[in-house]
C-alpha cells in the first residue's frame, strides 16, 4: 500500500534522527531482540522439505478492518489439489530442533484440517505417532467436527486445536467469557480457535518432554508427555513409538484442506533450559531515578488497583467528585476484577481479556513523568493501550493487519494529531517497547526506538472544553483481548 509505504519510511527517518537513549539520563535499549529467525521468506519454500508440491506461497488480498484499505501480502499455503499420490502431504523444516518457541499465525477453512508436526524425525511418517507428536490444526466449530444444534463434539477431546494428538486434550471452555461481540470471532464448541477465515496467532513452547500451546492469547494446552511410555498407554490406546524423540523437524501435516500461514518464526532454546525461565533477559534493568512499577514478580502488583466502570467510576471526574468512603467502596468492586483477569503469567503482567475484567491503574498519581513499557498483543487484531493521568488514550492494537496506522497514536484527540507518525509495530506476538514523556498537556511517545508522537497535546476525553487533568493515574487498558506487559519502569519529572 502506497500510504504504508511511506509510513515506514517517515519511521525510518525518525529512528536515524532520535536515535536511542536521547530522552533519558541513563541509557537504556530501545529496541528489543528476542532472537526469533523467520522459516518462512514470503518468497519461495527455501528451507522445508518434503511434500513441496502441495505447498507453495499464495498471494492474498485483505481489507482492513480499521481503515477499509487493502492489503496485498504472501502466505505460506497448502494446496491439495497439488497432492502427489503415495506422498504424505507433509511439509518440513530441512533443519532439527530440539528445545524451542515457535510462532506463527494460520487461518483455517470451513472443516479445515491439518496439523503441527514437532520433532519429525521421517517427512514421510504420521508425526502424531513417529514424531515426538503432533499438535492438532482443525476447525473447531466446523460442521464435519462440532454438532452446532446438540452441542456436542463429534471427536474425541484430543482431536482439537491445541491438543497433542492422541494424548493431551486442550483447554475448550471458552463459553460465555468474551465481551463485546467478540465471542462471535470464535469457534464453536467452547474453542479458543477463531472461526473459520479468520487469522490465529499460536505460540508453541517445546522443551525437553514438555509442551506448552498459547492460542489467541490464552494457554490452552500444558502436558508433559514424559507421563506416558508411548507403548500403547496414552488415552487414544494406540502405539507412539516417536513420542520421546529428543530432536527432529517440524512440519506442517497437509489432511486435504487449503490451510494458510504467515510470520513462521522461531527461537531455539538451550539444552538446559526450563519451561518457566524460557526468556532470560526479558527482565531489563529498571534506568536510573525510576521506580519499577512491574518487572516480573506477583509482588509488583502492589504498585497496581484495579478500576470499574460501574457507576463510571472509569471517569476521572467522577472518581474526583465521590466521598472518600464511596471511593473506597469502588476501589474494592475494581479490585475484585482485577484479582480475577490481571495475572502475573511467565514472568509477565498478563490480562485475560474476558468479561468482568477491566483496566489496571497505578496506586500513584501523577503530574509530569515519563515512563517505559513493554507490551505485546497476543490476538490478530488484538487492542489495547495506554491512559495518561486517567484519560485515553496512547494506542496499542495490530497495525500490521487490521489498521495500516501505527500503535502509539494519541486515538481519542479531536482538534490535535491523534495518529502515529509511522508503523513502528512487530508482528502480534512479538515484543513492543515503548517511551512516553508527558510534561503539562503534552506528550511524546517512541516506540521501538521510532518518534510516533512528537510533542502532541492530549485532549480531555471525559471534558473536551477543559485540559487534560494536571494530576491523576496512569492505565494499562483492558479492551477485551490478552495483552501482556513487562518492564513498566516510571518517575516523576
Amino acid at each position: 500500500m502506497k500510504m504504508t509505504t511511506m509510513l515506514l519510511a517517515a519511521c525510518a527517518a525518525a529512528v536515524t534522527a532520535y536515535g536511542a537513549g536521547t530522552c533519558c539520563n541513563a541509557p537504556y535499549p530501545e529496541t528489543i531482540d528476542e532472537g526469533f529467525v523467520p522459516l518462512f521468506n514470503g518468497r519461495d519454500l527455501s528451507g522445508w522439505c518434503g511434500a513441496t508440491e502441495m505447498y507453495g506461497v499464495e498471494t492474498i488480498t485483505e481489507t482492513m478492518r480499521g481503515t477499509k484499505q487493502e492489503k496485498t501480502s504472501t502466505v505460506l499455503a497448502c494446496f491439495p489439489e497439488r497432492h502427489v499420490k503415495g506422498s504424505s502431504g507433509n511439509l518440513c523444516t530441512e533443519k532439527e530442533y530440539r528445545n524451542f518457541i515457535l510462532r506463527f499465525e494460520f487461518k483455517m477453512p470451513e472443516n479445515g484440517n491439518n496439523g503441527l508436526g514437532i520433532r519429525m524425525v521421517d517427512v514421510n511418517k504420521d508425526a502424531a505417532y513417529f514424531g515426538m507428536c503432533e499438535l492438532q490444526l482443525l476447525d473447531d466449530g466446523g460442521s464435519q467436527y462440532y454438532d452446532g444444534e446438540a452441542k456436542k463434539d463429534k471427536l474425541k477431546p484430543y482431536q482439537y486445536t491445541g491438543s497433542v494428538y492422541g494424548i493431551v486434550p486442550a483447554l475448550r471452555d471458552n463459553v460465555g467469557k468474551q465481551i463485546w461481540g467478540k465471542e462471535k470471532n470464535f469457534a464453536a464448541g467452547g474453542s479458543y480457535l477463531r472461526r473459520a477465515g479468520l487469522w490465529n496467532f499460536e505460540e508453541v513452547k517445546v522443551i525437553g518432554s514438555e509442551i506448552e500451546v498459547y492460542l489467541n492469547g490464552s494457554l490452552i494446552t500444558k502436558a508433559d508427555v514424559s507421563k506416558w511410555k508411548g507403548d500403547g498407554d496414552t488415552p487414544d490406546g494406540k502405539k507412539h513409538p516417536g513420542l520421546h524423540t529428543p530432536k527432529g523437524r517440524i512440519g506442517w501435516l497437509g489432511h486435504g484442506h487449503h490451510v494458510m500461514w504467515r510470520n513462521i518464526r522461531i527461537k531455539e532454546l538451550p539444552d538446559d533450559a526450563k519451561m518457566g525461565v524460557v526468556c532470560p533477559c526479558q527482565t531489563a534493568k529498571c534506568p536510573a531515578g525510576f521506580t519499577t512499577y512491574f518487572a516480573g514478580k506477583a509482588c509488583d502488583l502492589a504498585n497496581w488497583k484495579g478500576v470499574t466502570t460501574t457507576e463510571k467510576f472509569d471517569n476521572p471526574k467522577v472518581r474526583q467528585a465521590a466521598t472518600p468512603e464511596k471511593r473506597a467502596e469502588m476501589q474494592k468492586v475494581a479490585d475484585k476484577g482485577m484479582a480475577e483477569h490481571w495475572s502475573v503469567r511467565n514472568g509477565n503482567l498478563f490480562f485475560d481479556g474476558f468479561k468482568g475484567g477491566y483496566s489496571l491503574a497505578t496506586k500513584k498519581d501523577y503530574k509530569d513523568f515519563e515512563m517505559w513499557v513493554d507490551w505485546r498483543i497476543m490476538s490478530v487484531q488484538g487492542d489495547s493501550g495506554l491512559y495518561l493521568r486517567g484519560a485515553p488514550q496512547v494506542q496499542i492494537w495490530d497495525a500490521n493487519n487490521d489498521w495500516g496506522i501505527g500503535s502509539g497514536g494519541l486515538y481519542n484527540n479531536k482538534k490535535n494529531p491523534d495518529k502515529a507518525l509511522c508503523i513502528a509495530d512487530r508482528q502480534v506476538g512479538d515484543w513492543n517497547r515503548f517511551y512516553i514523556k508527558m510534561v503539562g498537556e503534552k506528550v511524546t511517545v517512541r516506540l521501538n526506538g521510532a518518534v510516533v508522537v512528537d510533542n502532541v497535546t492530549l485532549e480531555n476525553y471525559w471534558d473536551r472544553t477543559q485540559p487534560i487533568f494536571p494530576c491523576e493515574q496512569i492505565e494499562l487498558q483492558c479492551h477485551g483481548d490478552p495483552i501482556e506487559f513487562r518492564n513498566i519502569f516510571i518517575r516523576d519529572l
